[in-house]
């Protein structure tokens, strides 16, 4: 057997987001209702379904080369691992998930000082526990293995620290946030050992690259467009693009083609108005991967 990476995909709310990702990237990955070992049309990948709260701790102890998961887990886990990239996966979206304190809308609860002596249910002990450590609190921080919203309005713990991205469904249980514990993206991280051997980083570097142009592509579209020389100008006034658009002449005579990429937001609006300054042929095409 020739060279071979170890990858660890994430099961669960990532699964589908991630082979999705992937096939933009240009690999076709699937999987069996039932199985843990995904195809990839890569013979020198490996992959493996495993869920997101484990990947950081089989990266880091070899039986993995690289992995996707949540810094988060990485931080539960206090993962000694190679941050290779962050992978954004919902592009539209700026806002980052974090990890927030959350109490029933009444309880007397409002600062961290005040869960002194209380419980806490939360899957990410570890960080939640070294968080009130670090602040001179002593509660009780218990794990929880799901419904983490219906305790506190159960009275079963006086708090829980749950994911959020708008904080809106902690609203809609009647939950009020009293503090954020921590931030997270999607990281695709790498073993250190792995990352030390000249082939294994190479072809991780590789992988990265295409997993972040696809994600870079995300929410844009490619344009094109013939004008005249006279409309040029008119063109490039309203024109965007990521650096400058590219132009070309054709070969009629004082006519040039233009492209560019640019947000699909903005489509709509923009081609009404090229047509409106000159433009003839335009096109629009969809793109699989954008390499900044």
């Amino acid at each position: 057997m020739g060279n071979l990476l170890r990858l660890g995909l994430p099961k669960g709310s990532l699964q589908e987001s991630t082979f999705k990702l992937f096939q933009k990237a240009g690999f076709n990955v699937s999987v069996g209702s039932r199985s843990y070992f995904p195809y990839i049309d890569d013979p020198e990948i490996e992959p493996l379904l495993l869920r997101a709260q484990e990947m950081a701790r089989y990266v880091q102890d070899g039986a993995l080369d690289c992995g996707i998961t949540g810094h988060d887990w990485i931080l539960e886990n206090q993962a000694d691992v190679v941050e290779v990239c962050e992978l954004q996966y919902a592009k539209q979206s700026k806002t980052r998930v974090r990890w927030v304190i959350a109490v029933d809308n009444d309880s007397p609860i409002q600062r961290v000082e005040d869960l002194q002596g209380k419980r806490i249910a939360t899957e990410l002990v570890g960080v939640v526990s070294r968080f009130l450590e670090e602040r001179g609190i002593k509660a009780e921080v218990e794990f929880s293995w799901g419904a983490t919203e219906v305790k506190v309005k159960t009275g079963l713990v006086d708090a829980i620290v749950d994911l959020t991205e708008t904080g809106r469904s902690l609203k809609a249980n009647n939950l009020r946030i009293v503090d954020t514990v921590c931030y997270s993206t999607t990281k695709f991280i790498a073993n250190k050992s792995a990352w030390k051997d000249p082939w294994k980083r190479d072809k991780i570097e590789r992988l990265a690259l295409l997993l972040k142009g696809a994600l870079e592509s995300e929410g844009k579209v490619g344009l094109k467009l013939n004008v005249s020389s006279d409309n040029l100008d008119k063109i490039l006034e309203v024109l965007p693009a990521l650096n400058e658009p590219t132009i070309s002449h054709l070969s009629r005579e004082g006519w040039f083609a233009v492209e560019t990429v640019l947000e699909e937001t903005e489509v709509k609006r923009l081609i009404p108005e090229l047509k409106k300054r000159g433009a003839e042929g335009i096109i629009e095409y969809s793109l699989n991967k954008v390499i900044p």
